[in-house]
C-alpha cells in the first residue's frame, strides 16, 4: 500500500533519467521517514547504472532510484528513538520505494530508512555531509592496509583520492604521493605531492592504492613497487582488472581488494568530520537544484572540472 508519493530521480532504463513521482510504503517500527536536503552524485556506480554498464549486482534492475549520499532531516521516527524529528542525518540510501528498485534509493525528496543505518550529524556540516560515504570508503581502505602499513602512493585525485590522502595524514602522519592524469586535478598548494605518473621518480613503493577505478592502473603501480610490496584495489571496476604477470612475479606483489565501507567506517568518518578533524573543504565544486537533475548528472559525468556534484532538494 502506498503511504506517500514523493519526487525522485529515476533511471527508467539505461540512458534515460527522469525526475518524477515515486511511491513509498509506510515506515516500519524500526524505520524513519527522512526529508532530503542534499544528495551527492557518484561518478562511479551511478554512471555505470545510468549507462547500463553496471556489472551484475544484487538488486539491480530498472526503473531504479540511485543514490547513497543523502543528508536530510528526520520527519518521523520510532517511539523512543534518539533520532527525534528535526535531527539532521546522513542516509546511505533508502528501502521504501514500491514502484522502482531501491539501488540505492537515496536520490529522492523523502526516504524510508532503517533507523540503525542513519548517522546523526551536526547541522553545520550541511551539504558537506554527503561526503561521508566517500570518507568511510577511504577509511575502509586504510583499515584493509593495517597489516602492511599506510599507502605511500595513491592513484587518482578525485574526491576519494583526496580524502584518502587527507586521512592518511590524519591517522598515520605521513604525506602520500598521488598520481593524477588530469592537470586540473594537480594543484600545487597541497601538503602532499600530486604527479602525472611519468613525472614520479620513485620505484620503491611498499604500499600503493588505486582509487581511480581505472582497470589499467595496476600495471603502472606494480612497475613502481619494491619487492614484497602490496597493491590495493580500492576503486570500482566495470571491466576486467588484468596485469602483466612477470613484473608482479619478480617483485612477489601482494594484492588486496578494498570494498565498500562497513558501519564502523561510517561512524568514524562522521566523528572525524563532526569534530573538525577531517576537512571537507574544496571537495564539493557544484550544487544544482533538483529541478536541474538531468543537467547535474550530465555535468557530473562529463565535465572533469566538476569534482563533486550535489543536488539541492530544498528547492522543491
Amino acid at each position: 500500500m502506498t503511504y506517500k508519493k514523493t519526487t525522485a530521480v529515476i533511471f527508467e532504463k539505461p540512458g534515460t533519467l527522469e525526475l518524477r513521482a515515486a511511491s513509498l510504503r509506510a515506515p516500519s517500527s524500526s524505520e524513519c521517514l527522512v526529508e532530503s536536503q542534499w544528495s551527492g552524485i557518484s561518478t562511479g556506480t551511478e554512471r555505470l547504472m545510468l549507462t547500463g554498464q553496471m556489472p551484475p549486482f544484487p538488486g539491480l534492475g530498472y526503473p531504479l532510484i540511485p543514490g547513497y549520499e543523502t543528508v536530510g532531516k528526520i520527519l518521523e521516527s520510532p517511539k523512543g528513538s534518539k533520532l527525534t524529528p528535526g535531527t539532521t542525518v546522513f542516509a546511505p540510501g533508502s528501502v521504501g520505494f514500491t514502484d522502482a528498485k531501491n539501488l540505492f534509493g537515496g536520490s529522492a525528496q523523502h526516504l524510508v530508512c532503517r533507523e540503525d543505518k542513519l548517522i546523526a550529524l551536526p547541522e553545520k556540516l550541511a551539504s558537506d555531509g554527503v561526503l561521508l560515504a566517500l570518507a568511510a570508503t577511504a577509511l575502509h581502505a586504510l583499515r584493509r592496509c593495517e597489516s602492511v602499513g599506510p599507502p605511500e602512493l595513491i592513484v587518482g585525485h578525485g574526491v576519494l583520492g583526496q580524502l584518502l590522502a587527507r586521512l592518511t595524514r590524519i591517522i598515520h602522519g605521513i604525506s602520500p604521493t598521488v598520481w593524477e592524469r588530469d592537470p586540473a586535478r594537480r594543484p600545487s598548494n597541497l601538503d602532499y605531492t600530486v604527479y602525472d605518473a611519468d613525472q614520479d621518480p620513485r620505484y620503491d613503493y611498499g604500499v600503493v592504492c588505486d582509487v581511480s577505478g581505472s582497470a589499467d592502473a595496476l600495471n603502472q603501480m606494480i612497475a613502481r613497487c619494491k619487492p614484497g610490496a602490496t597493491a590495493v584495489l580500492g576503486g570500482f571496476y566495470s571491466s576486467a582488472v588484468t596485469f602483466d604477470f612477470p613484473p608482479a612475479f619478480i617483485r612477489e606483489i601482494n594484492l588486496l581488494v578494498s570494498a565498500e565501507w562497513q558501519p564502523q567506517d561510517l561512524k568514524e568518518a562522521a566523528r572525524l568530520a563532526s569534530d573538525g578533524t577531517l576537512d571537507f573543504s574544496q571537495l564539493i565544486t557544484d550544487v544544482l537544484p533538483v529541478t536541474h537533475a538531468a543537467q547535474a548528472y550530465d555535468r557530473a559525468f562529463n565535465d572533469s572540472s566538476c569534482l563533486k556534484m550535489v543536488i539541492d532538494w530544498r528547492s522543491i
